[in-house]
C-alpha cells in the first residue's frame, strides 16, 4: 500500500476543499466536504498512478512526510 500527503485547501467563499498531492504533480481534485475530497482524492490517487504504470512510467514514491511552514512577510 503507498501512502501520499494531501494538501487541503478549504474554500471559504464557496465551500468545500481542493486537494493536492504534492509527490504526484496535477494531481488535484475537489470536494464539498471533508469526505467527500478525501475519497476524491483515493480515487484521483489511483487513476494517476493507473496512467503512469500503463504508460511505463515509474510511480513517485513520498520518502518523507512534507511539513507545512507558515512565515511571516512585511
Amino acid at each position: 500500500m503507498r501512502r501520499y500527503t494531501l494538501l487541503l485547501i478549504p474554500d471559504h467563499a464557496e465551500g468545500g476543499y481542493t486537494a493536492r498531492v504534492p509527490a504526484l504533480p496535477g494531481c488535484i481534485t475537489e470536494g464539498d466536504t471533508l469526505e467527500e475530497v478525501l475519497q476524491n482524492a483515493r480515487e484521483a490517487i489511483r487513476l494517476y498512478l493507473a496512467d503512469l504504470e500503463a504508460s511505463g512510467e515509474p510511480i513517485p514514491e513520498e520518502t518523507a512526510p512534507y511539513e507545512l511552514i507558515r512565515v511571516d512577510v512585511a
